[in-house]
């Protein structure tokens, strides 16, 4: 007996040790190995029991609030900072506290100050309450939105850009706040800054853990420290892929689905983002996008010009914002005509500040940023060879995703065409899927009597400002004429991305007067106001198809943002890139 017991107590220890192991395998989420970069952690079976695989609660996932690449050696000032965090801390802060019940009074004096500081009551975001905007913009408009209890991926890739960053945290604060702290989810990467934007990072994940906000911040090197040898596009794509990791993440360890993708870039009032977010569901658009105006010799001109075409793939003409409402900047006359009375209107492609893309139509298709591979390294050789004009377009990689968007939106279309065919009892129905057949012919002799005009050189083609992108050659650029190709199936055929610009959502810079610039656009109270809802206002009953060519502002060669660029058009065939 004496020998059996001892035998018995470590079959049972056994027992024990191998059942804890497999609840820990089946229960609990594993945890990344040390070297490894953080990631959104799979759920385990009590996620699932729990329900909370849904949920960006931060109190219960500590992955959901991560720092990555942050520069932690000491330097002259580090014994310093700590002095102070100490003294302030055993002066001011801990007498005070005597117990749990009453840390609480500590925590509401941390938030009450970053309500002062990050309530739009500094810098540019003061501004936002007073700006007029035509049919008027309240809160309430935008309830729904919070009730809803969609997730929002708010994205941001930063280089050197501490003179509004803090005007950006304050737009995310109010945003959590509209939404609901568990209902966004915060991705910067700051790319190789050489300014403060590393330490207002750090005020920036102060305030998003303090509130709740899921977020990860992360500080990555430059690609190359030649800038002779850096291109754009490729840094450009580099950078937004990096940005979107955790979107994946939710998606592949979690099976969480984002609804919308906000890219936050310069500086957007909150209001307007939120409409644009209605306006993006009103319309079930791929992909809609703001205004970007700089400032330029004492006016204010529409910028972002090389990300940005019109539904004729054309570039937008200059428009300061003090223009008529006729005066553009689309060329084409239904886009011109909507941008007057100050409502969405259908491009080729954009990007032009702020803007919203539905990741069921873009990113959890497959498609993500990518850029040309024929460019020069000015670095290795003496010139950029000359390109033929049939070459594809190497230009930034926003445009890529722009065609991206097309070729997926056709694709959708003939998948959706073929399962009707195949589906006994139904037949072919092109209501949605493709242009209807009645509209064909008409489509096709207004792209072929396009096809045939006479290249007519426009005044203003080569004009505008690209502050955040690249000047223009210093030379006179390659001429952009009408492409004159013909296309053996015709783009209006296919299903049309739904790709729009809204011209109420402004985005500025640092130096830009906000108020003078919503004076130019809108003037100074609602008299151009009309009945009717903002939905009704800003749905789009007719979708144009894709353009047969469209103008290519492309960079050849490296030499970072600030390398010349060229302009020429070239054509673009939906049924050409779906055979390839």
């Amino acid at each position: 007996m004496a020998i059996y017991l001892p035998r018995r107590n470590f079959i049972r220890v056994l027992w024990i040790l191998a059942f804890a192991f497999l609840a820990r395998l089946l229960f609990f989420s594993s945890t990344p190995a040390p070297e490894e970069a953080p990631q959104i952690r799979r759920q385990g079976v009590l996620d699932y029991v729990a329900g909370s695989d849904k949920v960006l609660d931060v109190q219960k996932h500590d992955f959901l609030q991560v720092r990555m690449g942050r520069d932690e050696r000491p330097d002259f000032m580090s014994d310093i900072v700590q002095d102070g965090v100490e003294d302030y801390w055993s002066r001011y802060e801990q007498p005070y506290i005597t117990g749990k019940q009453t840390s609480h009074m500590d925590q509401q004096n941390v938030l009450n100050a970053i309500d002062q500081l990050l309530t739009l009551n500094g810098w540019v975001a003061a501004l936002c309450p007073t700006l007029s905007r035509p049919f008027g913009q309240n809160d309430n408009a935008y309830e729904e939105l919070a009730r809803s209890g969609h997730l929002y991926f708010i994205g941001m890739a930063i280089h050197s850009a501490d003179h509004f960053l803090t005007d950006q945290l304050a737009v995310i604060v109010q945003m959590a706040r509209r939404l609901g702290p568990q209902s966004v989810f915060v991705s910067m990467l700051d790319y190789d800054s050489s300014d403060s934007t590393e330490t207002l990072l750090d005020l920036c994940e102060a305030v998003l853990t303090l509130l709740g906000v899921p977020f990860r911040i992360r500080r990555i090197p430059g690609m190359t420290e030649d800038p002779t040898a850096a291109y754009y596009p490729l840094e450009e794509a580099h950078m937004r892929n990096l940005v979107l990791e955790p979107l994946y993440e939710f998606y592949r360890n979690r099976k969480i689905k984002f609804h919308r993708v906000i890219w936050l870039k310069g500086f957007t009032c909150p209001n307007d983002i939120l409409e644009t977010i209605m306006v993006s569901e009103s319309n079930d658009a791929a992909m809609v996008c703001g205004m970007d105006w700089a400032e330029h010799n004492g006016f204010f001109i529409f910028s972002d010009r090389w990300r940005t075409r019109d539904i004729q793939g054309d570039q937008f003409r200059q428009s300061k914002s003090s223009s008529r409402p006729e005066a553009g900047p689309p060329r084409d006359k239904v886009g011109a005509e909507r941008y007057g009375r100050h409502l969405p209107f259908q491009v080729f492609c954009c990007e032009s500040g702020t803007h919203v893309v539905d990741p069921m139509q873009s990113y959890y298709q497959g498609i993500s940023y990518r850029h040309g591979s024929g460019f020069t390294n000015l670095s290795t050789a003496d010139s950029a060879p000359r390109r033929d004009s049939d070459s594809p377009c190497l230009d930034s990689s926003q445009a890529h995703f722009c065609r991206d968007l097309w070729i997926n939106a056709a694709r959708e279309g003939v998948r959706e065409v073929e399962s009707l065919r195949s589906s006994p009892g139904i037949g072919v129905r092109a209501a949605q899927p493709v242009v209807q057949k009645k509209d064909l012919e008409k489509r096709a002799e207004e792209g072929h009597a396009q096809r045939q005009r006479p290249a007519v050189k426009d005044a203003d083609a080569n004009v505008g400002s690209d502050f955040d992108a690249m000047p223009d050659s210093d030379g006179e650029p390659e001429p952009a004429d009408t492409y004159s190709g013909s296309l053996s199936i015709p783009n209006s055929v296919f299903r049309p991305a739904r790709i729009l610009v809204n011209p109420r959502c402004v985005t500025t810079y640092a130096g830009v007067s906000h108020v003078q610039l919503a004076l130019d656009l809108f003037g100074p109270e609602d008299d151009d106001a009309e009945p009717g809802s903002l939905k009704t206002k800003y749905i789009l009953d007719d979708w144009e198809g894709a353009p047969d060519s469209f103008v290519c502002q492309e960079q050849k060669s490296t030499g970072g943002r600030k390398a010349t660029k060229t302009q020429r058009r070239l054509g673009f065939s939906i049924h050409s890139e779906l055979n390839h």
